[in-house]
């Protein structure tokens, strides 16, 4: 290479990266609107209550504007879409969720290997673990109790879910899996209605999430066997893990996220990682996320991103092993 060819080159690398951080420096200007864009209607959902919590936390602390797109249809794919073509400039976020992240790409046959490739990890901001619950009036206490009982009644006990590929769904698949049990999955068109006809006893059993078994839990009208996180719940700390009871593998939560697209520059993704780390240590932010059954996580982009990756991994493997029908 020429000498005079290799200055050239050397300038314009060293003016790309001048620039690159000025932009970082910059971020974000002062005139600056961020928005975060979210893949589902707005309803008074955990997830809505959760993104609200946050991102009025991080305008105040950013001292900007914020402001939350809620944009459903397709499942979520409209919103992911037009987040993955946003500009990476540190002006469009995505909040998202492990349906969105993880299950949804596990679920695309059509690739060898499932990814997500149009965004940078920022945070995991926290997870609503899978609690499994049963009918009062079933003869069990605990999981081994529950498992013996469900292989002493091959295709007999019924759990609900709210549909195939939910959390519910796959967790209930998860489990039959690893204990190499036969249950009978009900779908229903809404969580209200599977608990209902749980506590009634027209099923016997849900795989439900921590925030949805609350109220039922609180006035003792289902029984709670376990709970599938590695720890125990800060919203349900008398219940004991899967994992305590002899099942590690046993693990399954509903999870919630922050990214950008692709190719925002890395000083805006740490200021941003920095900045709800924090946020997910004030005791009034703690304390709400647990009120709402969600434990606070924290972290890394790159732990993040390896989280998603075992995720799509998981489940892939069980969609894949237990042929389920796709909605």
């Amino acid at each position: 290479m020429g000498r005079l060819l290799r200055c050239i080159l050397l300038a314009a690398a060293a003016t790309i990266l001048m620039s690159g951080h000025t932009m970082a420096r910059s971020w974000p200007a002062d005139d600056q609107t961020i928005q975060i864009i979210v893949p589902a209607q707005g309803h008074g959902s955990t997830r809505d209550a959760i993104v609200q919590l946050i991102s009025a936390k991080l305008a105040q602390k950013l001292d900007r504007n914020l402001q939350i797109l809620n944009q459903g249809g397709a499942a979520g794919s409209i919103a992911t879409e037009l987040a993955a073509r946003s500009t990476p400039d540190g002006s469009t976020l995505f909040f998202a969720w492990g349906e969105i992240l993880a299950i949804h790409p596990s679920l695309d046959r059509s690739t060898g290997q499932p990814a997500l490739p149009g965004f940078d990890p920022i945070i995991l901001i926290g997870d609503t673990p899978n609690i499994l619950v049963v009918n009062n009036d079933l003869p069990v206490h605990n999981l081994a109790e529950f498992t013996a009982y469900v292989r002493s009644h091959p295709g007999v006990v019924n759990f609900g879910s709210i549909g195939n590929g939910s959390y519910m769904h796959l967790a209930g698949l998860l489990y039959m899996n690893v204990t190499d049990t036969n249950m009978v999955h009900i779908p229903y068109s809404a969580a209200g209605l599977a608990t209902s006809n749980l506590i009634s006893g027209e099923i016997q059993s849900m795989f439900q999430l921590v925030p949805g078994a609350l109220e039922p839990l609180r006035a003792n009208k289902v029984k709670a066997l376990g709970v599938m996180s590695a720890a125990r719940s800060p919203t349900l700390p008398d219940i004991p893990t899967m994992a305590e009871q002899g099942h590690p593998e046993l693990q399954s939560s509903n999870w919630f996220a922050l990214l950008a697209p692709k190719g925002t520059p890395a000083d805006v993704i740490i200021t941003l990682n920095a900045a709800v780390n924090e946020i997910l240590q004030d005791p009034e932010v703690h304390d709400r996320l647990v009120h709402l059954g969600v434990s606070p996580r924290g972290g890394t982009p790159a732990e993040l991103g390896e989280h998603m990756q075992n995720e799509q991994k998981k489940w892939r493997r069980i969609i894949s092993v237990s042929d389920m029908s796709i909605r």
